[in-house]
């Protein structure tokens, strides 16, 4: 982790609903001015924050790929979408939570000013997370967080057999599948039984959703280990989704892949915190 310098530039993402925000955003552009740094806001933040009259301080309408930094007002679903569309270059993403948990923000929204100040000085390190990549038919899809596969509603429970590093582990009757990657790992995969992985950990785990036997377990696999999944059901398409955002279906006999990509994200945060601090916080603390 490294200190980054102090951002010229900064690209702005908003939670989907960007109520209670306004007064956030207004506060940045102000801050960004006395700092000299230019805020862009793209075209699709303009339009949902109905910024149409300007906003001083702020360069509207702006490439959204051409920037230092990423300051994002929003809940973990809005900070992965940052993290997803900037995967791979070297903007980081620094969060302020204004969703539920936040367990990827950088600062809380009662920091605000605080927390702008540390953007806008580069008082951050970057943390380089892990990523998996999951080829399907239509192309290659990221997840930060996890890949999940879920039976449909209306159809029969899911048939999935599931190989690693070419050798067969299985076939599992369930309601799904999830792949999760260290920082996804306290999400569906906790909540499936799956282990948490400490961020650093280099692997990634795989865990089922209601399985219909006692032998399926968790599996946490080495990093350099492809991992394919296979629909055996012959007529019952299962849904493939990556960060709970749906992608694609999985049809009768269809296989993907899903592979564990090294330091792909890039998060702010602030220096010296710690993955079990963030445990401690979000989740926390175990009563006697």
């Amino acid at each position: 982790m490294n200190p980054p310098n102090p951002p010229r530039s900064i690209v702005l993402v908003t939670r989907r609903n960007p109520e209670g925000t306004a007064d956030a955003v207004r506060r940045l552009a102000q801050m960004c001015g006395e700092a000299d740094v230019e805020l862009r806001i793209p075209s699709d933040e303009v339009e949902k924050l109905e910024l149409r009259s300007g906003l001083p301080g702020a360069a509207l309408g702006a490439d959204p790929d051409d920037a230092d930094l990423a300051v994002v007002l929003g809940g973990d679903g809005t900070i992965l979408t940052a993290l997803r569309r900037y995967a791979g270059r070297e903007m980081p993403v620094f969060a302020m939570n204004f969703g539920e948990i936040g367990f990827l923000a950088t600062v809380e929204r009662d920091d605000l000013d605080a927390g702008f100040a540390r953007a806008l000085a580069g008082g951050f390190e970057v943390l380089a997370l892990p990523a998996l990549t999951v080829t399907t038919s239509s192309g290659d899809r990221i997840a930060v967080n996890d890949v999940s596969f879920h039976r449909r509603q209306d159809l029969r429970v899911a048939e999935l057999g599931y190989s690693v590093g070419g050798e067969e582990l299985g076939q599992v009757r369930c309601d799904g599948l999830v792949v999760a990657t260290p920082a996804g790992s306290t999400g569906y995969n906790l909540a499936n039984g799956g282990p948490v992985l400490a961020w650093g950990v280099s692997g990634y785990v795989v865990s089922f959703i209601a399985p219909h036997t006692l032998t399926a377990r968790a599996l946490v696999v080495a990093p350099n280990d492809v991992l394919q999944v296979v629909n055996r059901s012959r007529s019952d398409p299962v849904d493939l989704t990556t960060d709970g955002r749906l992608v694609c279906a999985l049809e009768p006999r269809e296989r993907v892949e899903v592979r564990f990509d090294e330091g792909l994200a890039r998060l702010a945060q602030v220096p010296g915190a710690t993955f079990y601090e963030r445990m401690r916080d979000k989740f926390g603390r175990l009563s006697h």
